[in-house]
Order: C-alpha cells, then structure tokens, then sequence
C-alpha cells in the first residue's frame, strides 16, 4: 500500500507539473488569433495608408501565420480610436494607430479618457515633415521673400493649416517665435481644403506636410522643409536650418497597444518593429506611398511622446488654441 500510495502522489506530481507548463507553453505562441489595429481615421488618410502599409511586414516577423485586421474608428481627430485602444485588453491583440503631437494635444484641449500612461508605446513609424508653401500670386517664392513680408508688412501675414493643436499649428507656433512676429492662422477642415485655398489664393501662406504638396509642385511655391536633412521625396529642396531658420517639426504616425502588455508579448511586438521598420521591401512600399519613415522604438518612441506632451502644455499655456 505504501508504495502504491509513493506511486499514486508521484503520478499526480507530474500532472500537476504538466498543468504549470501547458498556459506558459501556450502563451509563449503569441499570437494565437487575429490582432486588431485600430485606426482612429478615415480609410485613405495617411495615417490609414502608413498603418496598411506596415502590417504586412508586421505578420511576416511575428511569424507563426500571425494576422492583422485594420480597423477605422475616425471621429474627433483620432481620439475615438485611440480611447478605445487605451481602454483594451493589455493581450497584444489591440493595437492602434498614434499620431503626435496630435494625440498628446488632445488631452489638453479636451475631455480625454486616455493620458501618456496608457500606453505600450511600440513604434513611431513615419515622421511627415512640415513645408511652408505659398501661392504663385503671392510673390512670396523664396523664404527670404516670406520672412522679409511678414517682418514688414503693417497687419500680419495670413497662413492656412489643417486644424488647432495639430503639427501644423505648432510648424507655425515654432515660426512666429523664431522669427518674432505674429502670424494670422486661419484653420480650415484638413490638408485638402487648405491646399485648395492656397492654390486658389485665398490665403497666401500655407504650412502643410511633405507628403500633401506631393503631385502639387508646379502649382504653388515651396520654400523649405522642416527637418534635420533633406528629404529622398525631394531631395533638391533645402532644409529650413540650411537657409538659416532652425525650424524642424512634422507628424509623427506610430502604433501602440494597451499599457501593461505581457513582457514576452511586448518584447515579441517590438521584435517585429524593429525587424520591419528596416526591411527593404517595407522601405521601398513606404517610398511608394510617400511616407517618410523615421523609426523610434519602444523607449525611444516613448521619450518622443513625452517631448512632445512637454512641448504641447508650453503651447497651451502661452497660446491656447480653444
């Protein structure tokens, strides 16, 4: 009987051991079931075309038939959507699109349910940087011009963009403090609209990104870019800082989950990021679309929103946009 008994809790040891490594065996094959990328924009946008762009080469590092669901939550300049990744299961299997400094300027100039902690901050992907355009009527074809007009006109220079609290209106905070003079901002619907209104010489000035004067190029001037070094989209035209203004700003798209994933499933997403980000065929797919990629990972990406929110509550308190 005793060595039945040694033999029967020796039995139940090992099924016991069996129970312990199956759920790390199985959490271990993240992912098990579709992931969902949520989108908090229209279909067709450039955060939409950035987010289809990416996830096949998502799928293809994470590996073992790994699928991703795009999903369009638009609505209130992305907030919806990304509410409701903050408020999602921390499993890996919510992710969502994450625009700065747009999604940090939402928590100031409104009710958010989100904050920077909310966040598993994965990958920023694109960084579309600003440009400053003008209409051929304006005169204004070179940044001497402009930044001579808007010194010594008598009432200040009207300039276009896409919306308040935006990248655009902060390309344009940054401009008026570099220069010292007040410029007029006049905000319409988005970057189509503004477009429009320059070309049509309604507003002289317009600061949009790189990707949305793409295809426009003989139809209004454009008078520098807003980043560190020239763009590859067009890489005959000068830099602000090589003009002398050190203005550098743009939109930043990335993708995010939930705070408090898992730690191998964070560390497997990030994996992927890291992988894609620098795959050759994804580099060549975002030259197509016109984005222009500028990987930060993981900690890096979160730094890049915590400069960001800083720079967002500096704005706020000096020039409130509502």
């Amino acid at each position: 009987m005793t060595e039945l008994k040694t033999f029967s809790m020796k039995r139940m040891a090992f099924a016991l051991s069996l129970l312990c490594i199956v759920p790390a065996a199985a959490h271990a094959e993240y992912p098990e079931k579709p992931i969902e990328l949520i989108v908090g924009f229209s279909a067709g946008g450039g955060t939409d075309v950035m987010a289809r762009t990416t996830v096949p080469y998502i799928e293809k590092y994470l590996g073992d038939g790994a699928q991703i669901v795009v999903k369009n939550v638009p609505g209130a300049s992305g907030q919806i959507g990304v509410t409701q990744v903050a408020h999602s299961d921390p499993d890996g299997y919510t992710l969502g699109t994450y625009n700065l400094p747009g999604m940090m300027a939402r928590t100031l100039d409104r009710e958010s349910d989100y904050d920077a902690d909310s966040f598993t901050f994965l990958a920023n992907i694109v960084n579309d940087p600003n440009v400053i355009v003008t209409s051929k009527e304006s005169g204004l074809d070179t940044l001497d011009k402009f930044l001579d007009a808007a010194k010594n006109d008598p009432k200040p220079l009207s300039v276009g963009m896409s919306s308040l609290g935006g990248d655009d209106h902060f390309a344009l905070i940054k401009l008026g403090s570099l220069i010292g003079q007040d410029l007029t901002i006049i905000p319409f619907k988005g970057s189509a609209p503004t477009r429009t209104a320059l070309m049509g010489g309604h507003v002289p000035v317009a600061i949009l990104n790189i990707s949305e004067v793409s295809g426009f190029e003989d139809q209004m001037n454009i008078l520098g870019i807003a980043r560190n070094e020239r763009s590859d989209f067009a890489p005959d035209l000068p830099t602000f800082k090589e003009q002398g203004l050190d203005l550098v700003n743009g939109s930043m798209r990335g993708i995010v989950a939930p705070a408090g994933l898992p730690g191998d499933v964070k560390a497997k997403l990030l994996a992927a990021f890291e992988k894609a980000v620098v795959d050759p065929d994804f580099l060549k797919s975002m030259k197509e679309t016109a984005n222009p990629v500028e990987p930060h990972i993981g900690d890096d990406f979160k730094a890049t929103n915590a400069d960001a929110l800083e720079w967002a509550k500096k704005v706020w308190t000096t020039s409130p946009w509502k």
